[in-house]
């Protein structure tokens, strides 16, 4: 093997790993980069999406049974603070501002004493929109009719009951028994 191949091989195995090495720094530390090249990012999301309109539901005095029905399982119970559940939810996704949200429900015995709320708990709508990175051109689709259109459109048909004369063939058989 002449000498210029066998000083190539090294050559090459070193730059390879020099441009793994660059590509690994690259990804956590520099988001000038990922400006220019955007890779793919796994969304993650993580607890119990409490909105404005659910927090405003639970009272004081709701047992735990109540407060599950209307805001979900705690994210965090802790068997040495039993009366404490902690609804945490975190949201990261590709192309809209990341989320953290704490609430804090403090129970005696089997009653809700209080509900520590955040100041920023959006509503529904906000939040939806918070996460929306599908930004639509012109108007959103109309997705419901009001009466006047509803009562414009054709009455459906209701086809006629079968009568008893279409039977189809009918076939006799010879009795099973002979007697």
């Amino acid at each position: 093997m002449p000498v210029s191949f066998r000083l190539l091989r090294p050559t090459l195995g070193l730059a390879a790993l020099a441009g793994l090495s660059a590509c690994s720094s690259w990804v956590g530390h520099d988001d000038r980069f990922m400006a220019v090249v955007p890779l793919y990012r796994v969304e993650i999301v993580q607890g119990n999406v409490v909105t404005k309109e659910a927090a405003e539901k639970v009272k004081p005095g709701m047992s735990r049974d109540q407060v599950r029905d209307l805001l979900g399982s705690p994210m965090l119970t802790d068997a040495f603070h039993a009366d404490r559940w902690d609804y945490v939810f975190t949201i990261r996704r590709q192309g809209a501002a990341p989320q953290a949200r704490r609430l804090v429900a403090l129970f005696e015995g089997d009653k809700l004493k209080s509900f520590e709320v955040p100041g920023d708990l959006p509503t529904e709508k906000e939040f939806v929109a918070s996460i929306n990175t599908f930004k639509p051109k012109g108007n959103a689709p109309k997705l419901e009719l009001n009466e006047a259109e509803r009562s414009a459109l054709p009455k459906p048909v209701r086809p006629a009951p079968p009568s008893a004369e279409t039977g189809g063939p009918t076939r006799a058989f010879p009795p099973l028994e002979k007697g």
